[in-house]
């Protein structure tokens, strides 16, 4: 059974109790990770504060040399890692080895982004200087979630090693694997020691801990509503900067004029990826009255050609994480009679034991109560039915979420108005989602969460602007 020690300092870390990694595949246990408590974060965060004298002192160049060294051994590896990733999240292998090759573009995309993140110098007057110094904060904490252990790690840890931060990692139980291994190959590549840490164990004992150190400086967190505002208070009572990324109850919105054509697949991915268990996941139709049969005649036919299996038999759909989270999403969706398709857990055959459930289309669904409202986290689209430009506006903007919204129109004042209206980070025009969109700036509204990750505006949460004013 493969053993998930912590990595401090460098050196690998043994605990006293582990933590079983379970295969939502086969729901059997196939690793054991280490359960860090509060004595091994306080080594790890005092390991990144003494690393951190140096490593914020190292030349951009030298940052960017390791960057891009350190996206050589995880591309070398791409096969190994979209493995672990696999398995230990459910996610059909092509969808696995994708998000490894966004993992290596983050690394090379900060390596390159961050030797042109220059502060600016001006003279204020004729005898006055002015230079902005981009400074590094210190300790930065990532706290990382199960669904997309490797693309999310990259997202926060490059542009932070970038800029001469160094890291403290904690993964989610659930899928600790692969954090370890980029860690692994991160001292291969030759970090010095202390710059990146790996911390795995439960929230509860290791997260809560890490988010309330006092010797961390910055906390970056991917997960739930929830843990996010007891994070935003741990990071309150330290007065440090927190960049969050929650959830979302994101809209496809259908006009009539649309191609239904080209929307119909990308819909139907953007609810099925990773089982839907995805902040940005597509959860919500809400359809033109005019087409809304045929729309949701061709999903339904859709939805009965997916495959699904065993993550690493790489289906269209593979299972849920949890048992726990299949039951939830069952329960919620139980007293529903518009089920148009799917609604049930799957097993027995070549599913054994694992955590699969089909996927859902619910027709309408009200937009003001659970379905239309709270986040499943699974493959299940609720569609609802509009009348018009102003009550399809509204109802995309009628939720507390505003993460990813996709417009599906051939008219140009119609997406313009809807790319102006409608409150969400992201809005896609005839498309949905950007295959890893590592260029592009990636953040909620509401309570999708705040600060931006992604693009050069992810160097500027790493960063403290220093004012320097020079009389001559």
């Amino acid at each position: 059974m493969k053993q998930i020690p912590a990595i401090i300092n460098g050196q690998i870390v043994e605990t006293s109790s582990t933590i079983p990694v379970y295969d939502p595949s086969t729901g059997e246990v196939f690793a054991e990770s280490a359960d860090c408590q509060a004595k091994e974060v306080g080594e790890a965060v005092q390991a990144a504060r003494q690393a951190h004298h140096s490593w914020s002192r190292t030349a951009v160049t030298e940052r960017s040399r390791l960057l891009r060294k350190l996206s050589v051994l995880i591309l070398s590896d791409i096969e190994g890692l979209a493995e672990l990733e696999s398995r230990q999240t459910g996610k059909p292998l092509r969808q696995a080895r994708r998000d490894v090759e966004i993992t290596v573009r983050y690394f090379d995309f900060y390596a390159s982004a961050v030797e042109t993140f220059y502060g600016i110098a001006f003279n204020l007057d004729e005898s006055t200087n002015v230079q902005t110094i981009m400074q590094s904060h210190g300790v930065t904490a990532h706290i990382v979630p199960w669904n997309y252990p490797l693309s999310i790690l990259a997202r926060s840890v490059a542009p932070a090693l970038a800029t001469g931060n160094c890291s403290v990692l904690k993964p989610a139980e659930e899928a600790p694997l692969t954090a370890c291994r980029i860690v692994e190959l991160a001292i291969e590549a030759g970090f010095p020691p202390g710059t990146i840490n790996v911390v795995p164990g439960y929230g509860e004992t290791a997260g809560a801990t890490l988010s309330s150190h006092p010797g961390v400086n910055h906390i970056s967190f991917t997960g739930s509503v929830e843990v996010g505002r007891i994070i935003s208070h741990a990071a309150a009572e330290n007065l440090i900067p927190v960049t969050m990324e929650l959830g979302g109850k994101s809209p496809n919105i259908v006009f009539a004029d649309a191609d239904l054509d080209r929307a119909v697949p990308v819909i139907v991915n953007s609810i099925l990826q990773m089982a839907g268990q995805t902040c940005s996941a597509g959860s919500r139709l809400l359809v033109d009255a005019a087409i809304h049969v045929p729309l949701t005649d061709r999903i339904r036919e859709a939805f009965t050609r997916v495959d699904i299996g065993p993550a690493l038999a790489d289906p269209t759909l593979g299972p849920l994480i949890t048992a726990e989270h299949r039951d939830r999403i069952i329960k919620m969706i139980s007293d529903s009679n518009s089920i148009l398709f799917g609604g049930k857990a799957l097993q027995g055959g070549t599913l054994g034991n694992g955590y699969f459930f089909e996927p859902t289309l619910i027709d309408n669904v009200d937009p003001a109560g659970p379905l239309g409202q709270e986040e499943l986290f699974g493959p299940v689209l609720a569609v609802t039915e509009f009348n018009g430009i102003d009550e399809a506006i509204t109802l995309a903007n009628g939720t507390d979420y505003g993460l990813v919204a996709g417009v599906w129109t051939t008219n140009v004042s119609t997406a313009q108005r809807l790319i102006r209206e409608t409150i969400a980070g992201q809005v896609f025009v005839n498309t949905y989602g950007a295959s890893g969109g590592v260029e592009l700036p990636f953040g909620g509204f509401k309570n999708s969460g705040f600060g931006r990750e992604k693009g050069a505006e992810g160097l500027r949460s790493f960063v403290q602007v220093k004012t320097a004013v020079i009389a001559t």
